[in-house]
């Protein structure tokens, strides 16, 4: 059933204000896409672990090891590659109205090591309080 336009202008007054509010919790639950080769990953991947099923049957039917093993790695392989995911992180920043931008490019600037940067959130906390 489709919202009515009250509904649809308060549900987007809702999206804006947890956007401004806290765009990277927005960001992550806004989820993953599915892309248009994860189908294609499932077949090639289902495909390389039957391969390997039948190396490895073979291999130990005819009491070569070396050929069960290879088959089982296959399997392995096809195993790995049928559940990855292409997507390797975030791939931008999410403003306030809900576009990405690029993250930044260039030397990531040095803050001290882990304990200096406890302390300064913790002045920052106590500063603000």
């Amino acid at each position: 059933m489709p919202l009515s336009d009250n509904e649809q202008k308060l549900l987007e007054q809702m999206e804006r204000a947890l956007y401004a509010e806290d765009p990277k919790f927005a960001s992550a639950m806004r989820g993953a896409n599915r892309r248009h080769g994860a189908g294609r990953r499932l077949v090639l991947g289902g495909v390389a672990i039957v391969a390997g099923l039948v190396v490895l049957v073979l291999g130990v039917s005819n009491q070569q090891i070396l050929v069960g093993v290879l088959g089982f790695v296959c399997m392995l392989g096809g195993t790995a590659y049928a559940v990855s995911s292409q997507r390797k992180g975030p791939l931008g920043v999410v403003n306030q109205n809900g576009t990405t931008r690029a993250p930044a490019k260039g030397k990531a600037r040095s803050r001290g090591n882990f304990m200096q940067r406890i302390e300064q959130r913790w002045d920052r906390r106590r500063d603000g309080q």
